[in-house]
């Protein structure tokens, strides 16, 4: 299945992007960062993305979400993972992903996070 994403409007700072599909190496990883420098040009500062729907995902998807991250903290913005499960959290933890991001179980607990923080 080709990674499809799919953006929820939280609050004008606040959007969450939903990952559906693997995230792979190819052309389709590049969307991820085209959507982001979108959000960053509309003035959203905090992002969720929401990866309970990924089934997949190797070192370029994780490469992808680090300068995401980096994109997103030189803009003065922060990220969020939230629902990462199975073979796609194992390797977002085996690749100590969850020490540079703060990772959740659920988008809706890393919504909370941001409103707490």
């Amino acid at each position: 299945m080709t990674l499809q994403l799919h953006k929820h409007q939280l609050s004008p700072e606040l959007c969450q992007l939903e990952f559906v599909g693997k995230l792979l190496m190819g052309n389709e990883a590049r969307q991820v960062e085209w959507n982001l420098s979108e959000l960053l040009a509309a003035g959203v500062k905090k992002v969720i993305f929401d990866l309970a729907k990924l089934d997949g995902i190797d070192s370029t998807g994780v490469g992808i979400i680090v300068m995401c991250n980096a994109m997103l903290q030189k803009a003065g913005g922060n990220l969020r993972i939230g629902g990462a499960q199975g073979i796609v959290l194992e390797t977002l933890q085996m690749t100590h992903l969850d020490r540079l991001v703060p990772m959740f179980a659920t988008s809706k607990e890393a919504a909370q996070d941001f409103a707490v923080a």
